[in-house]
């Protein structure tokens, strides 16, 4: 732990986030959109061995105190590799090696393992976020300069936050993903209407193919869930890792334990069973809510059935969603299929600064260039999404 006293204001560098009392934080995260800054996600990636030192996430929290109250906090990690990050910035490392430069380690912004919009300082109200936000640029430079880490990267940044930073001098690089938006849907049938006759008819073909599989899809939300289904929720997940992401399995079997019962009122699983009567589930999506977004996690199946991934990981989730009031819906990374299933590409935003002057050089002078190409392939796969253009009203 390090103390560093400016004015009023004293700066301390956290190794884990439990040194932290609970409640303090909490005051700055909870406010906010995102769940994935709150002291008891944080902290479950932490305790639960899947955030730590020994994997190449290193915690190393920026803390503003006044007195003894929390004020203002970023969650930040040392990288010893780039992997859980899913901004992909292999091309930046392989520059800095070409360079001479150790790439890692880097200081790191981001909810660990989770590729949603929503990172920023946190910084309570009342407080004057633009000298708070200087004060904690300038620590991250000299922390960065003290221990000679590459420079410091946000990932998947909060839009108004991004803005403020860029004033700091980060560079922004775009990227997307793929959201839901819900356009005052009074029902699936209602949200179908958008599609296209063809893609209609395949949805509802893809619908039907669950029954006639003999399953049903069950939803379980906050208090409702039943303990003995977090356990499983690591097992499909493992075995989705196992299949198709071999290297990927970030999450511990610890971690999805733990969030039950401490994080259960963000947890919704859709979960799916034999009709017949089997107690045990053979798929589920794990999804978390906060007000009005719903957020999809991980999803697997021990048997495979036609369209089942479909039901669980999109279907199933936009009908609760229209019919719990939730507004955007984004279901995870990676899957161009989800633009046929009514997800357009919307952008996000990282953010990088690098110590080295030709590293920086080289950012500045092709970062427009690479922002340019984002853009264009955003719009290009908008222009294929299957919808009824005179129904359609796309908000990117």
């Amino acid at each position: 732990m390090m103390r560093q006293v400016k004015g009023e204001y004293s700066l301390t560098w956290v190794a884990n986030i439990a040194e932290i009392e609970q409640s303090s934080w909490d005051s700055l995260a909870k406010p906010l959109k995102t769940p994935f800054l709150e002291w008891e996600w944080l902290n479950n990636c932490e305790t639960s061995g899947s955030a730590i030192a020994q994997k190449g996430w290193q915690p190393c929290h920026l803390t503003i105190w006044r007195n003894n109250s929390l004020i203002a906090a970023a969650p930040l990690y040392l990288k010893g590799h780039s992997y859980g990050e899913f901004v992909f910035d292999n091309q930046w490392a392989d520059l800095a090696y070409r360079l001479g430069i150790e790439y890692y380690p880097k200081l790191l912004g981001m909810s660990p393992f989770t590729p949603v919009v929503g990172y920023q300082f946190l910084v309570a109200p009342g407080e004057d976020e633009k000298l708070i936000t200087k004060m904690m640029v300038a620590e991250i430079d000299d922390f960065c300069d003290r221990n000679h880490l590459s420079g410091c990267n946000f990932l998947f940044a909060e839009p108004n936050w991004q803005k403020r930073m860029e004033k700091q001098g980060y560079r922004s690089w775009r990227h997307y993903s793929y959201i839901w938006s819900n356009q005052n849907f009074a029902s699936f049938d209602d949200y179908l209407k958008m599609f296209t006759s063809n893609q209609r008819k395949n949805i509802k073909r893809e619908r039907k193919a669950i029954t006639k599989a003999g399953l049903e899809l069950k939803v379980f939300a906050g208090a409702e869930i039943p303990s003995h289904l977090y356990p499983w929720i690591y097992k499909f997940y493992s075995s989705t890792c196992d299949k198709f992401y071999w290297g990927s399995k970030y999450l511990t079997r610890k971690f999805f334990e733990q969030l039950d019962p401490n994080f259960s009122d963000r947890v919704v699983l859709f979960v799916a069973y034999r009709l017949e009567g089997d107690p045990d589930p053979v798929g589920m999506s794990f999804c978390l809510r906060k007000e009005d977004k719903l957020y999809g996690r991980y999803w697997g199946c021990l048997e495979e059935y036609n369209a089942l991934h479909f039901e669980a990981c999109y279907y199933k989730p936009i009908e609760w969603a229209i019919a719990n009031g939730i507004k955007t819906f984004d279901p995870g990374a990676g899957g161009s299929h989800k633009k046929r299933r009514g997800f357009p590409a919307t952008p996000n935003h990282s953010l990088h600064r690098y110590r080295d002057r030709r590293m920086s050089k080289i950012l500045n002078h092709y970062i427009g260039e690479m922002n340019a190409m984002s853009s264009a392939e955003i719009e290009a796969i908008n222009n294929e999404l299957p919808f009824d253009q005179t129904k359609i009203e796309l908000k990117i």
